[in-house]
């Protein structure tokens, strides 16, 4: 990475989401369930209570995500309901006539006589009366309370309990429906407005105005009650909002305001370790979930969090033992059955995912994710049919007019027409197509930018073929010994691929894709030096570095097909002239991109440097101020206000990278782009990005192909000679062309891992092996696009590579190319459990 020009932002440009593991978007339901101000209001609520509780006691549990964060389990009128008729486990609607007369009537005296309702007055008729209507509110006889208390209001227009439970009335009956909400508002707008010192009002106005979207009006009614009476619930209220707004700072101060005013709350301590998850304080996030469990050892949630959060940190075993406990209260849980399965996924741990999603569309048939996973798996485990048949059902569901479609919905038709190419193609030699010019062109753009589905002049894939079978599994005892052997060093190969970084989980069917594909690099540039020729998109040649590449993609493709592993100089013109781009969000508002929290420094260096160049060149008075001001920059968010130092970078600023050339001293490439702009409330995008032109790809393939062509022919003399000065010279020309791939980022996804694998690949040709893992916090695409040339890339590369001689073993094992010669048998190998591999010693390493 060296200096490249600095420019003002134009605008944060598009802003894409980290990850969503916990479901943000359905706490927004938690709004409507916000509510403790009057616990036990009547002695028929404490019933229902109790009845909801069942005999065990303790709080409902609840089948979707949302509900239990919402609130402890006291009951209270002001507990907003969807249905007006579900009381109690009922399923119909009974009319006020055909309750016992005498029941409501000597519970509202009972009411009355305690004053148990809001707003009691000193007369005891009144009170009975309204007593009445509340009564009938707490049995969801809404119509009827509402016109109880309007009979009272006709006589005392200005009786603030009355209006005050016509506005409850009225919010109960639906917010789904404008008109009662506009009604309930109105209500609770008068109440304040005769009585403006009762914090109550201002919470129960909040929680109508939350879930209609209106959250800044409603965190200013939450601050007004908090003024009025601070309190542990009401502290917790407001972070809630806070949270939904993705404001987890504030969301967080909230929450911890409440624990100090009452540290017994498992939802605001489960809610706090949130507000670190989603800001990638995993760790201590970590911490919240546990102490959120000791106050509630049942506490499913907090199960399901810390797993999801021991995930993100890549600790699979802990996840799992983490999901299970919350299975193990409750097994029909199906959030937890969702997370679990999609971990299980990325783990490469399909047959095990799959039952998950079975299991989860069992309970819930309609799950998008669920069944979109469950297609997903059938497909890269080789069952088409049933995979095919899934995708559909996700097809099929349509979002409403003016609804957004969920990720699933966009990107199922993709996958479908996807699998039906696999399908196709699962028996013809590997050999003679090429899924980059076979697919078309607009479909593998619209695919890797994951734009809707909505591609003129499309002609979908045939349908599945009859006579072309499904992938059947292949157990691991039926391959020969040297297959066996082979797998079982893949295996190992791949596992020395895996970043020690959170946010990368280990995945095992990766890994052995990845080291067959290391193996066949290996074996094919050792037949290249050898001047033999490869068959390669039906045409048989001399290798070239693509082709070296294209074989790590193509077993990066078939490991997940989810994922589009496109070359992007393959794309349309059009979209190449536009350029395309790889963006990397490593800040974005109060979020932090844990997975490359180990270049912050690194980056934060190079712009101090950027800002000083700048400001020298365009404000040389100011330069001393602002160099001060840096001085005591330790942070990215710390750059914000020094971009008020100069008018053209107020709104922010970007800082391009360059890459010099070892083919022609003294020219450079561009590298990438760092952005940092900010907002008015201190909130900050932090991103990098990779654009790829048609001129910027031709100057990065002139100086690999240069350094290809070198590489060759070094390889050659190499085969000949046991000189160690040229065993040296390769390794530094395999390093500094992948060095130049890195930055180039030519793929659409799967770089980093693509290139490592041909790094190792093609050091095993040469006769080194890597033998050391890559060290912790570290990620090699970042190395190379840090690094301020291909020389130093190569020196850190091989500080932790650890590079012995290959042990002589590896010429025995058999063709990776002619034993894995079709896409059949590329995932019979990934499916196959090599469990056998653990209890041996592999011999070659």
């Amino acid at each position: 990475m060296r200096p490249g020009k600095m420019a003002p932002a134009g605008g944060a440009g598009a802003v894409r989401g980290l990850w969503v593991p916990l479901a943000v978007l359905a706490l927004a339901r938690a709004a409507l369930a916000l509510t403790e101000q009057y616990p036990a209001l009547s002695l028929l609520q404490q019933e229902l209570h109790r009845q909801r509780q069942g005999p065990a006691g303790g709080c409902a549990s609840a089948g979707e995500w949302a509900e239990p964060y919402s609130a402890e389990c006291d009951s209270s009128f002001l507990h907003f309901h969807e249905s007006d008729c579900d009381i109690g486990g009922s399923s119909s609607c009974e009319s006020v006539l055909s309750l016992n007369t005498e029941k409501i009537l000597s519970q509202a005296k009972l009411l009355a006589e305690q004053k148990r309702f809001p707003f009691a007055t000193d007369n005891d008729n009144t009170n009975e009366e309204l007593a009445i209507a509340y009564v009938l509110i707490g049995n969801g006889l809404y119509d009827e309370a509402i016109r109880h208390f309007s009979t009272m209001l006709q006589e005392e227009p200005e009786l603030v309990s009355a209006i005050y439970g016509r506005g409850i009335a009225y919010g109960k009956k639906g917010l789904h429906d404008m008109k009662n909400a506009e009604l309930a508002l109105f209500e609770l707008s008068r109440v304040i407005s005769l009585e403006p010192d009762h914090p109550e009002v201002f919470e129960q106005r909040a929680e109508i105005l939350s879930p209609l979207g209106r959250i800044s009006e409603a965190l200013s009614d939450l601050t007004k009650a908090i003024q009025l009476q601070p309190s542990a619930r009401l502290y917790r209220h407001r972070g809630t909002l806070y949270f939904i707004s993705e404001d987890y700072a504030t969301a967080h101060e909230d929450f911890q305001h409440s624990l100090e005013l009452n540290k017994n709350q498992p939802i605001a301590m489960l809610y706090k370790g949130l507000t670190f998850f989603h800001r990638g304080l995993l760790k201590e996030a970590i911490e919240s979930f546990k102490e959120a469990l000791k106050q509630k050892a049942d506490f499913i949630d907090a199960y399901k969090s810390l797993g999801q959060a021991y995930r993100e940190l890549g600790n699979f075993d802990a996840a799992t033992e983490s999901f299970q406990k919350a299975l193990l209260l409750n097994q029909n849980h199906v959030q937890t059955l969702q997370l679990k399965g999609m971990m299980l996924y990325h783990h490469g741990s399909l047959d095990e995912a799959l039952k998950n999603f079975k299991r989860c569309l069992q309970l819930e048939p309609y799950n998008e994710v669920c069944q979109y996973m469950k297609g997903l798996s059938h497909v890269a485990m080789g069952q088409f049919y049933e995979g095919i048949k899934a995708q559909t059902k996700v097809m099929l569901n349509d979002p409403l007019p003016g609804q957004k479609a969920s990720p699933e919905y966009l990107k199922v038709k993709y996958l479908r027409e996807y699998s039906r190419y696999l399908h196709a193609h699962l028996d013809t030699p590997l050999t003679e197509y090429n899924i980059d010019t076979d697919l078309p062109g607009n479909f593998k753009d619209h695919w890797a930018k994951n734009l809707p589905f909505l591609i003129e002049n499309y002609e979908e894939q045939p349908g599945l073929q009859p006579h072309i079978k499904d992938v059947l599994f292949q157990n691991f005892e039926t391959y020969k010994p040297d297959v066996q052997e082979l797998i079982c060093v893949a295996d190992h190969l791949g596992s020395m691929m895996q970043y020690e970084t959170p946010g990368f989980l280990p995945n095992k069917r990766i890994h052995r894709a990845m080291g067959l594909a290391t193996l066949e690099v290996m074996q094919a540039v050792q037949r290249t030096w050898a001047n033999s020729k490869v068959r390669m998109n039906g045409k048989t040649r001399l290798m070239q570095w693509r082709d070296m590449f294209d074989i790590a993609v193509k077993w990066r493709r078939i490991a997940d097909p989810d994922q589009p592993v496109l070359w992007l100089d393959q794309m349309p013109a059009r979209s190449l002239s536009r350029g395309f781009n790889n963006h990397i969000n490593l800040i974005r508002g109060q979020v932090i991109n844990m997975r490359y929290l180990e270049y912050f420094e690194k980056i934060l260096h190079f712009i101090k440097d950027r800002i000083l160049v700048y400001h020298g060149a365009n404000n040389p008075k100011g330069l001393l101020e602002v160099r001060e001001a840096l001085e005591k920059v330790h942070k990215v968010e710390d750059l914000l206000p020094i971009m008020k130092f100069n008018s053209k970078t107020r709104d922010g600023f970007t800082v391009n990278t360059k890459v010099p050339s070892l083919k022609d001293q003294g020219k450079e490439y561009d590298g990438f782009t760092i952005t940092i702009t900010g907002d008015k409330v201190g909130n900050i995008l932090f991103s990098v990005e990779t654009q790829t032109t048609e001129e910027r790809t031709q100057l990065y393939h002139a100086e690999i192909d240069a350094l290809y062509k070198d590489l060759t022919a070094k390889g050659k003399i190499l085969i000949l000679s046991a000189d160690l000065g040229e065993v040296d010279a390769v390794c530094n020309l395999i390093l500094s062309l992948v060095y130049y791939f890195y930055n180039l980022m030519p793929l659409s996804r799967g770089s980093s891992v693509i290139a490592y694998s041909v790094i190792m690949g093609a050091l095993m040709a040469s006769g080194k092996e890597v033998s050391g893992k890559i060290p912790k916090g570290k990620l090699v695409d970042f190395e190379a696009m840090t690094a301020p040339g291909s020389e130093a890339f190569s020196k850190i590369a091989r500080s932790w590579m650890n590079l012995k001689s290959i042990s002589p073993s590896y010429k025995n094992l058999p063709s990776v190319s002619e034993t894995f010669p079709t896409l059949r048998t590329m995932i019979e190998v990934l499916n196959t459990d090599s469990s056998y591999c653990l209890k041996k010693t592999i011999v070659v390493v």
